[in-house]
């Protein structure tokens, strides 16, 4: 339910398949998905992405009900992502929910469709989100927004989220991953030791 696909260039497309549950996520596909992460080292590029038309609704629900939706397979993956030297895109392919956030987030740069939603209804379902997810959503769109969707739960549609900063740029579904890939062709033509050294002045 996780494809990988590695580039001859060193691009590594991570694909989350499980289009009939809308893309949630059981224990054993995090764990996957973190070490795919933690694999990925000597990447070039990183893009994240989904099949259907839902990104990822977060947590399978019954897999949330037995310990999932506080399970430190989360913080695992998203500082896995945050972690590495290459410039990283989210492309996302539709809405984004609940713990899919902290994947999401981690990375340099988010693209999204426009029936993209994004939401993260921790409150209501009385959870903590994961310990990196409100600095890192602070970060991008600041205090106030940041206790808009975790604390008062709000749902934000594509275009308030890319005037907010959550996302970068809304791309037509047909030309998301072309557009993913046009953003990393500098960094996957360029030495790997320019491309760590800009990014890391940028982090």
């Amino acid at each position: 339910m996780i494809n990988l696909e590695i580039s001859n260039e060193g691009l590594w497309v991570v694909t989350i398949n499980r289009p009939d549950k809308a893309n949630s996520l059981t224990g054993e596909m995090l764990t996957e998905l973190a070490e795919i992460a933690e694999r990925a080292g000597e990447a070039r590029g990183f893009i994240l992405t989904g099949t259907g038309k839902v990104f990822s609704a977060g947590a399978d629900l019954e897999a949330a009900r037995a310990g999932l939706a506080t399970s430190p397979l989360w913080e695992r993956l998203s500082g896995a992502i945050a972690a590495l030297p290459c410039l990283t895109i989210a492309a996302l392919n539709g809405t984004l929910a609940g713990g899919a956030n902290g994947m999401v987030l981690a990375c340099d740069i988010r693209l999204a469709v426009p029936l993209a939603k994004f939401f993260y209804p921790v409150m209501k379902l009385g959870y903590l989100p994961q310990p990196s997810d409100p600095t890192r959503m602070v970060a991008l769109i600041g205090p106030a927004r940041t206790k808009m969707i975790l604390a008062a739960g709000q749902k934000i549609e594509a275009e308030e989220a890319c005037a907010w900063g959550l996302v970068d740029r809304i791309v037509e579904p047909d030309a998301l991953m072309e557009s993913a890939r046009a953003l990393l062709s500098d960094a996957l033509a360029a030495k790997p030791e320019t491309a760590r050294g800009i990014l890391e002045m940028c982090r």
